[in-house]
């Protein structure tokens, strides 16, 4: 079995490096290097490279994400599952697999699954209300922000190949994951409950956390060597599946949040009565559809349940129409009659829609043509009225 697993792990590995090889010649065939007026593409200095490629203030949060998520470097060392009474029965907001010998905290997925296949009737209150939380403060922007899995696949998109864009295909193929979240996330371990028997669906078949961060991480340690003999068809259909999910992710924008994440169903549940994430304002929006041409997602309109909220769509609306939700929730217990009475003797000072500087500013050049309009005083005449008196 042993020699079988490693066959076809070489197998998938010579597989991925042919593609990968073939995909870099076809790009480099088709890659222009002129530009679209015919000039000739400027060649860039390390210093200008490096400065056009800084990480954004999204990406540096995912990054920071993902190491506060896997903060157990030790666990990483000794090859041994972190395992506390307090921190790793707190759940994350991203998917991130318990298994994982640097996870400090565990997978709202996989804690969902556990705790419906402890009752046949009722799930834990703890998971139900902490996912609830995190839908109704952040929703899907906790995809776009603070989960590693979407990290790593907006990485391996970078990679320079030919993409494949989003269509109505896509558009209904990610309600795929709609289907996995109802069959396996939700029915599989409750079924499963009635014969108290725990089998957590989605973790044990598909997810690519799990098999990454749970198993092969742990096996490339060599404490952990002589955990091979216990490998089986499973590992090796959710190693080939990993695999799979990589690569499509190279071709396609988050393949796996798309169209395959119960996590991101769930979320997106949440994603337009959240209190952070993108907003439009249908006042001051045209409908040019710019908005949803950027985006990389599947989604119909800004902040629908695809909407990762990752505000790329910002700085393309020509009306600035949309921007971030939640920017004012300081203000939500302020008493605004108050400011408004504030406001108010500034308000009375305004003539004709000016503001006190322009007022200020409007005296002055007044008290100026006057100065300007006086007769200037003779000098002479004056002395001598007062010689005479």
């Amino acid at each position: 079995m042993i020699i079988a697993i490693i066959v076809v792990s070489c197998l998938l590995a010579a597989g991925l490096v042919a593609l990968f090889v073939t995909v870099q010649v076809m790009w480099h065939r088709t890659y222009k290097k002129a530009l679209p007026n015919g000039e000739e593409r400027p060649k860039q200095s390390a210093k200008e490279w490096f400065m056009n490629h800084m990480p954004t203030k999204r990406r540096l949060i995912q990054v920071y994400a993902a190491l506060l998520y896997n903060a157990n470097i030790k666990g990483f060392i000794s090859g041994d599952i972190y395992k506390s009474e307090t921190s790793k029965y707190m759940c994350v907001p991203g998917l991130n697999c318990y298994s994982c010998p640097g996870a400090v905290g565990a997978c709202p997925l996989g804690a969902l699954q556990n705790a419906f296949t402890s009752s046949a009737t009722s799930a834990s209150y703890y998971v139900l209300g902490i996912l609830g939380l995190f839908g109704l403060i952040l929703a899907r922007t906790i995809c776009g922000f603070l989960c590693p899995v979407g990290l790593g696949q907006d990485l391996l998109y970078k990679i320079r190949t030919p993409k494949l864009k989003k269509s109505r295909a896509t558009r209904v193929f990610s309600y795929l994951k709609y289907v996995i979240l109802i069959v396996l996330a939700v029915g599989i371990p409750l079924v499963y409950a009635v014969w108290n028997t725990p089998l957590p669906g989605f973790c044990k078949y598909i997810c690519p956390a799990g098999t990454f961060g749970g198993a092969v991480l742990l096996l490339l340690n060599p404490s952990n060597a002589d955990t091979f003999a216990s490998l089986g068809p499973l590992f090796t259909w959710k190693f080939c599946l990993l695999v799979a999910i990589v690569v499509a992710a190279i071709f396609i924008y988050r393949f796996f949040c798309r169209f395959l994440c119960p996590l991101g169903a769930i979320y997106g549940f949440f994603n337009r009565i959240a209190l952070l994430g993108v907003k439009v304002d249908k006042d001051d929006c045209i409908d040019c559809g710019k908005c949803v041409a950027v985006c990389k997602m599947d989604v119909k309109r800004v902040g629908d349940h695809e909407c990762i909220n990752c505000g790329e769509c910002i700085p393309v609306c020509p009306t600035k129409a949309i921007s971030w939700k939640g920017s004012k929730l300081v203000l939500a217990g302020i008493d605004t009659s108050v400011l408004e009475e504030e406001k108010a003797p500034l308000k009375a000072m305004a003539v004709k829609g000016k503001t006190v500087e322009a007022r200020v500013a409007d005296d002055t050049e007044i008290v100026k043509t006057e100065i300007a309009n006086t007769e200037p005083v003779n000098t002479e005449l004056a002395a001598t009225d007062i010689e005479e008196q």
